[in-house]
């Protein structure tokens, strides 16, 4: 059995049956704690070793998976937005506790990871697993801190690679299909995805205090994702952006349908904010693009379709990456570099027929 220093701490390592063990043994490291550690500590765990005792302990020492989880999500519960908080709960619940959940931390080994990882990019998205894994590895770097266990079985398994970003961006004769095809609030729901490149949380998070159509911009504060209202998805994503003139007729027929309230720019039959885009999506999306006879895609692909137009047409990489409230041109840039210039078309003239 051998001492060693951890932070200032005194650990302790050793064999048994092939396996090795590190411990802590929460103590300072000082000359006084390791005579200690060299008279009463070691001889004591090795009669435990001996006897049995020892893994009897360990076993009822060590949590599992399922115990630990739920100590990591209070760790974290003031830090993190509730959607994210539901996020890890879906993940735990549906992806880790099913082959985790009941096993002790100290015994999950990196080969357990990865057959797991790759039972879930059977199934999922890289992206998605990537989430997933997250989850557990947040769980495992809040038991390291609280010297449960001394290492990370994740940290040994190579992330799954992301899949290039899926862009089916609609063509302009789509757009100009759908925004005139659309009925009521979808008509300034879809004219304001294609024109500013919002994300679907920060549509339906839009008041009407928001939006200023006399100086035609629109601040960006808000997201709502499962009926909880939130900050945008990042730090960059509260910002200022600009009202398009193809865009301001559409905004000024929903004021006049909405504005009332006084509060949010779209709202549902009963005149609240919605719960969440699916709402939108699973009715009136779906049936507006089977209407106009355009295979289905998501909403998100509004988004996609004002960058790959704004940089098709040279438009300013920095205006356009500010409108998507990405961290900097570079992300921008990253995403959508394949589009860059086709034509050298202004923003009024490609535009102006919409």
């Amino acid at each position: 059995m051998k001492l060693f220093n951890r932070n200032g701490k005194l650990w302790i390592t050793f064999y048994h049956q092939s396996t090795r063990y590190k411990r802590t043994l929460n103590l300072d490291d000082t000359k006084a704690n390791r005579k200690l550690a060299t008279n009463n500590i070691i001889p004591e765990l090795i009669y435990k070793l001996n006897s049995g005792k020892f893994f009897e302990t360990e076993k009822s020492k060590i949590p599992t998976v399922n115990e630990y989880a739920k100590i990591s999500l209070e760790l974290h519960s003031k830090t993190r937005k509730p959607t994210t908080t539901y996020d890890y709960e879906t993940s735990l619940r549906l992806h880790i506790y099913p082959t985790f959940g009941n096993k002790r931390l100290n015994i999950i080994k990196p080969s357990d990871i990865q057959l797991w990882q790759n039972k879930l990019l059977d199934t999922l998205k890289p992206r998605r697993v990537r989430n997933i894994r997250a989850t557990f590895n947040t769980i495992f770097e809040d038991a390291m801190r609280d010297e449960i266990i001394d290492k990370n079985p994740i940290s040994r398994i190579k992330t799954p690679k992301l899949d290039k970003i899926d862009v089916k961006s609609f063509s302009l004769e789509e757009m100009k299909l759908i925004i005139s095809t659309a009925k009521d609030e979808m008509k300034a729901f879809t004219a304001l995805g294609f024109f500013t490149g919002l994300r679907s949380g920060e549509m339906i998070g839009l008041k009407w205090d928001d939006v200023d159509l006399l100086n035609k911009e629109i601040h960006i504060k808000r997201a709502i994702k499962m009926g909880e209202i939130s900050t945008p998805k990042t730090k960059n994503s509260i910002r200022t952006i600009d009202i398009l003139d193809n865009l301001l007729p559409y905004l000024q027929e929903q004021y006049n349908l909405t504005s009332k309230h006084k509060s949010y720019v779209f709202l549902n039959k009963y005149d609240e904010h919605y719960y969440d885009i699916k709402r939108i999506r699973d009715s009136k999306w779906k049936n507006l693009l089977k209407e106009c006879n355009i295979e289905y895609r998501t909403i998100y692909q509004m988004r996609h379709t004002f960058a790959t137009v704004m940089i098709e047409n040279s438009e300013d990489i920095l205006w356009v990456s500010n409108m998507l409230g990405h961290a900097d041109a570079s992300m921008t840039l990253q995403m959508y570099a394949k589009y860059r210039k086709r034509e050298n078309i202004t923003r009024a003239s490609f535009l102006g027929n919409i």
